[in-house]
Formats: C-alpha cells, sequence, structure tokens
C-alpha cells in the first residue's frame, strides 16, 4: 500500500524535481557550510556551493526528473542546457543577493540561505518546468 502509493508520487514531476533539489540542495549546502568553516565569506561560499548544486541538479534534471521532455541531442539539447543554465543564473543571483543582504544586516549567513533556498526553489522550478523543459 505504501510502496504503491511513494511509486504514484515519484511519477509525478513535481516531486522527482523536490527529490533530485534535495539531492543538489545537501552538496550545495554541504559545501557551502565547509567553505564558510574554511573562513571563506558567506557571499562567495554561497554561489560556490550553488555551483556544484547546478550541476547535480543538471544530471538530475535531465536524466530522472524531466525524461520525457528532455532533448536527446542537437541543437534542442543545447538549447536545454543555455536555458537552464539560465534559469541556475537567476537562482543564482537571488542565492547572493539575499545572503548578501542578510550579511548585510546582521543576520546568521545559515539563517539567510535557508530563506535564499525556498526563493530560489521556487522561482527555478517554474522557469525549469516551463521554459526549459516544456513540452514543445
Amino acid at each position: 500500500m505504501l510502496s504503491s502509493l511513494l511509486h504514484q508520487l515519484w511519477t509525478l514531476i513535481f516531486f522527482r524535481y523536490v527529490g533530485a533539489s534535495v539531492v543538489a540542495l545537501v552538496a550545495d549546502v554541504g559545501l557551502f557550510l565547509l567553505l564558510l568553516s574554511a573562513g571563506l565569506l558567506a557571499p562567495a561560499a554561497s554561489a560556490i556551493g550553488f555551483c556544484l548544486g547546478i550541476a547535480v541538479h543538471w544530471l538530475m534534471s535531465s536524466r530522472v526528473v524531466f525524461v520525457t521532455t528532455t532533448a536527446r541531442g542537437g541543437t534542442e539539447r543545447w538549447r536545454q542546457k543555455f536555458l537552464f543554465l539560465l534559469s541556475a543564473g537567476v537562482g543564482l543571483t537571488l542565492t547572493v543577493a539575499i545572503v548578501s543582504y542578510g550579511a548585510v544586516v546582521g543576520m546568521d549567513p545559515r539563517a539567510a540561505k535557508g530563506i535564499a533556498i525556498i526563493i530560489s526553489f521556487t522561482t527555478t522550478y517554474l522557469l525549469r518546468r516551463l521554459f526549459v523543459f516544456a513540452v514543445r
């Protein structure tokens, strides 16, 4: 019963996207915290962690989440990669801006990163679902 329910949820794109995002988030935040503990400034650590998370997310999105709408090759595949990176740029900009603002106002960098995660996740999911991996 529970196995059947989990399978049904997994088949939904949003839930697969959430799963991919969790894996990418672990990579992102893990590197972010490691770099913070090494003394790197929070905005830079946030940007570097985010970049690792993006690489992980592309691999999962194109192979697990949006399987039926991922281009198999050629110019369409390059277009998707470009749009994916563009959406990542939007997410990165939001993340760095929010963490930087948090640093300016004296907010704990982990709290600022948490807020950035929520806003960036929502924004990039919509961009990817509606534009990058849209059914053509």
